[in-house]
C-alpha cells in the first residue's frame, strides 16, 4: 500500500463525492446520535472485511459496541482510566504493533470525558494519536457527539484530522435510514459540490448533493434544530459540570455524588485524603478551589495537602485559625502541563523518555525543551489575570505534582519553587512568571526526581506537574 492510496468506504456514491477516503485519513463524524454513526461504520467494516483488510475495533467506552464481532475483525479492549498518559501510550503501542495499512474504528471520543472530565484532554489525545495513524498509512473512523464539547476543542480536532463530516438526522425520515452530511474538511481534495450538504440514504446507498432550494431549506432546518438544542459552543465539559452542580447546590439539591467526582478530578484520588476532605470540606470549598484555578485537572499533592491542613485547623482549633492569613493561593491545573507538552510537539519525546531504556538519557533533552516551550494566547491571558490579582506583591511559583506530598512519597527538595519579584511592566512580569512555570515543569525531569520515582516504583505512573502560586508574606 502507498500513502494517499484510494480505498473503498462501502458507500460508492460517497467515495465519488469525496474522491475516496485515502490511506492516512483520520475520519471524524460529528453526530447527534451514535445510531447515525452505524450508517457509515457498518458498510466500512463490511467492505474492509470483504477485501481482506486488517480491521481493528478499539473499544474503551461504556456505550453499546459500534462494531459487532465477526470474522476478520479484531476487537481490542483498552481500559479507560483517569491516567491520560497510560491510556494514550497503550493505544499508541497497539497502533505501532499493528503496523501499516490497518483500518480502525474507535469508540466515541466524547466518552473520554467520563475519565478526564474536560474537552482539553480529549483534544490532546486526538492531537497525538492522529499523526501516528497518519504516518502508518492507516484509515481510522472516529465518532464525536455534537453539543458535548467546546468550540476550541472541536477546532483542534478538525484542524488535525484529514476528513471531518458533520452528520444531521433528517426529521422527516427514521433516524436509521436517511441523514444529511456536510463535509467540513476533506484534505487535498476538492470539487464544486464536495462541500455542499448531501443526503445519504442508507437503504439505497445514494449520497447526493443538496442543490434545490426546498431540500436546502430542510437541511438548514434540521441543522438549526440540532445545533440550537445541543450546542454551547464556548463551554468546556469541565465548566458545564461545575456550573450545573453549583445551580443544584444553590437550590438545595443534594450534590454529594458531584462533590465526590470533584474530589476525583480536581483534588486527589488517594482514599486516605478523600476521607479527610469529605469530612472537613464544605460545598463552597470545592467551588472556591475551582474559582482559583487556571486550566483543568488536579491541583496536585502539595496544594491539596495545604488546603486540607487549613480546613482541619479551622474545624479543630478555631482559636488558632483566627491567626491565619486569609487564603489567596492560585493553582495551575495538571492538564495544562500535558497540553504544554502536546502543543509544543514534545509528546513523542515524553513517551520515549518514560520508557525503560531511555528513562535517564532523554531526561536532559526533554528538560531543555520544557524550558523553552510557548504557551497559547488564551493561557497568557489567564496568567495576566492572576498577576493582576496579586498586584505588585511578590509571589512564589511552587511545584505541586500529582505524586508530591502523598502518603509515603514526600518528594522533598526534588522539584523547584521559583520566587517572582513581580515588578516592572506587565509584559516583564508575565515573562518572568512564564519562565518560573517552565522552570517548575522542567524540574520534573531532574535526575534526582527521576531516581526518586524509580526507587519507589513510580516511574511508570503518570506524573503530571500542577503548580501552586502563593503571595509571599
Amino acid at each position: 500500500m502507498t500513502a494517499f492510496e484510494r480505498i473503498h468506504s462501502g458507500i460508492p456514491e460517497m467515495d465519488t463525492t469525496l474522491h475516496n477516503i485515502r490511506l492516512g485519513d483520520n475520519v471524524v463524524f460529528r453526530l447527534s446520535s451514535l445510531e447515525n454513526f452505524r450508517l457509515f461504520v457498518d458498510p466500512f467494516v463490511h467492505q474492509a472485511v470483504s477485501e481482506g483488510k486488517r480491521l481493528v475495533y478499539v473499544r474503551f467506552a461504556a456505550h453499546p459496541p459500534l462494531v459487532k464481532p465477526r470474522p476478520g475483525v479484531r476487537i481490542v479492549r483498552i481500559e479507560l482510566s483517569h491516567r491520560f498518559e497510560n491510556f494514550t501510550v497503550e493505544i499508541h503501542n497497539l497502533i505501532r504493533d499493528e503496523g501499516e495499512g490497518v483500518f480502525y474504528v474507535f469508540d466515541c471520543l466524547s466518552e473520554l470525558q467520563t475519565a478526564w472530565a474536560t474537552d482539553l484532554m480529549m483534544s490532546n489525545f486526538f492531537q497525538v494519536t492522529c499523526p501516528l495513524l497518519f504516518q502508518l498509512n492507516t484509515v481510522a473512523y472516529f465518532p464525536l457527539l455534537r453539543g458535548m464539547h467546546s468550540f476550541p476543542a472541536v477546532a483542534k480536532i478538525r484542524d488535525t484530522c484529514q476528513v471531518f463530516l458533520d452528520v444531521y438526522s433528517d426529521p422527516s425520515q427514521p433516524a436509521s435510514r436517511r441523514v444529511y452530511v456536510r463535509p467540513e474538511i476533506v484534505w487535498r481534495r476538492y470539487s464544486e459540490t464536495m462541500f455542499l450538504p448531501h443526503i445519504y440514504d442508507s437503504e439505497d446507498g445514494t449520497f447526493r448533493a443538496v442543490t434545490d432550494g426546498v431540500s436546502a431549506g430542510r437541511f438548514y432546518q434540521a441543522m438549526n434544530f440540532q445545533q440550537g438544542r445541543d450546542e454551547d459552543p464556548n463551554s468546556d465539559a469541565w465548566d458545564r459540570f461545575f456550573r450545573e452542580t453549583k445551580i443544584r447546590a444553590d437550590h438545595g439539591i443534594d450534590v454529594s455524588d458531584a462533590l465526590s467526582r470533584m474530589c476525583d478530578i480536581m483534588l486527589t484520588r488517594d482514599e486516605k485524603l478523600r476521607i479527610l476532605i469529605k469530612k472537613h470540606f464544605r460545598v463552597s470549598d470545592y467551588f472556591d478551589v475551582r474559582d482559583h484555578m487556571i486550566g483543568t485537572g488536579m491541583i496536585g499533592g502539595k496544594a491539596c495537602g495545604m488546603l486540607l491542613a487549613r480546613k482541619i485547623v479551622l474545624d479543630c482549633a478555631p482559636e488558632t485559625a483566627g491567626r491565619l492569613e486569609p487564603h489567596d493561593s492560585f493553582y495551575i491545573g495538571s492538564d495544562v502541563y500535558y497540553s504544554y507538552i502536546v502543543e509544543n510537539g514534545f509528546w513523542d519525546l515524553r513517551v520515549r523518555q518514560r520508557g525503560g531504556e531511555e528513562y535517564f538519557s532523554l531526561a536532559e533533552p526533554l528538560r531543555e525543551k520544557l524550558l523553552h516551550g510557548e504557551f497559547p494566547q488564551e493561557m497568557d491571558e489567564q496568567f495576566v489575570q492572576l498577576l493582576e490579582h496579586y498586584g505588585r506583591d511578590p509571589i512564589i511559583v511552587r511545584s505541586s505534582s500529582i505524586l508530591e506530598d502523598g502518603f509515603g512519597n514526600a518528594f522533598a527538595g526534588k522539584y523547584e519553587s521559583v520566587f517572582c519579584a513581580n515588578t516592572g511592566s506587565m509584559s516583564e512580569r508575565l515573562s518572568d512568571f512564564k519562565n518560573a512555570v517552565r522552570t517548575v515543569y522542567a524540574s520534573a525531569l531532574s535526575l534526582s526526581a527521576l531516581e526518586y520515582r524509580r526507587q519507589r516504583g513510580l516511574d511508570k505512573r503518570d506524573e503530571q506537574m500542577s503548580i501552586l502560586v502563593q503571595r509571599v508574606s
